[in-house]
């Protein structure tokens, strides 16, 4: 069974006591993919680590991530620019709007991501959308900006029925983790109403742990607990839930 993490901060400083211990249990668990997403420039060295120490199970993105648009965002976009020239990612990622914690730079942050959703046109690349509290916002710019070239992964899907189908029609698969096994998480609710077809699996450790483990730090081997969820809501067996959602990981990265 191959289960991919398509979203996993794996270079965060919550693992750095136990990182290597960390990956072996999920690759031991069958979790042996990992895509993982940029936050800004200062991510960047750890994130090329990553690759080098697991060239077969890192997958790079690149981007800039809303809350980290800040007054020297133009220069983070160079940067995003800059590396994209350099060598291969398969996403650009995690960009989007995020209005939960300040709404200060509404504006930074819509320019920064309609210049990505440009930049993943230009480079041929899937976009990887980090949205809270901003589905008008993004929307607003899907609709302005959708084509045949754009696609991707709306992260950490936590909306309504109704904006799981809007997700869907700009092409973008539901990045569906940890929030799925919780009580108020709502979500499964509806799940069963979309096909499979539409959904890639994630943890965003280390955050959004899955029941059993909600409030602690989380890891891309419990996305196991989010696979037999989704064979609960499915009817369907843990290997269907893995397979399907790997195959769909790679109809959006390519690999």
């Amino acid at each position: 069974m191959t289960i991919t993490d398509t979203h996993t901060h794996l270079y965060s400083e919550e693992f750095d006591q136990d990182r290597d211990e960390m990956i072996q249990r999920a690759i031991n668990d069958g979790v042996s993919r990992f895509f993982i997403p940029a936050i800004d420039s200062t991510c960047t060295k750890a994130m090329y680590d990553l690759e080098k120490n697991y060239p077969d199970n890192v997958f790079l993105m690149m981007g800039l991530h809303p809350t980290y648009v800040k007054e020297n965002y133009l220069e983070e976009l160079m940067h995003v620019e800059n590396e994209l020239k350099k060598r291969k990612f398969y996403a650009i990622g995690e960009i989007g709007i995020d209005l939960y914690w300040d709404k200060t730079h509404l504006e930074e942050q819509q320019i920064a991501f309609r210049s990505q959703i440009r930049l993943a046109k230009k480079y041929k690349l899937p976009i990887v959308i980090h949205c809270r509290e901003a589905f008008d916002e993004i929307f607003q710019i899907l609709e302005d900006e959708q084509s045949a070239d754009l696609f991707g992964i709306f992260h950490c899907f936590s909306g309504t029925y109704e904006q799981a189908l809007r997700v869907i029609s700009y092409n973008m698969k539901l990045g569906i983790g940890g929030v799925v096994t919780f009580k108020n998480g709502k979500i499964d609710q509806f799940l069963n109403q979309i096909e499979l077809k539409h959904i890639v699996l994630e943890t965003d450790s280390p955050y959004l742990a899955p029941i059993p483990f909600r409030g602690k730090r989380n890891e891309s081997g419990y996305l196991v607990h989010v696979v037999d969820k989704l064979a609960q809501i499915y009817s369907l067996s843990a290997n269907e839930i893995a397979e399907v959602t790997t195959q769909n990981s790679k109809a959006v990265f390519g690999i």
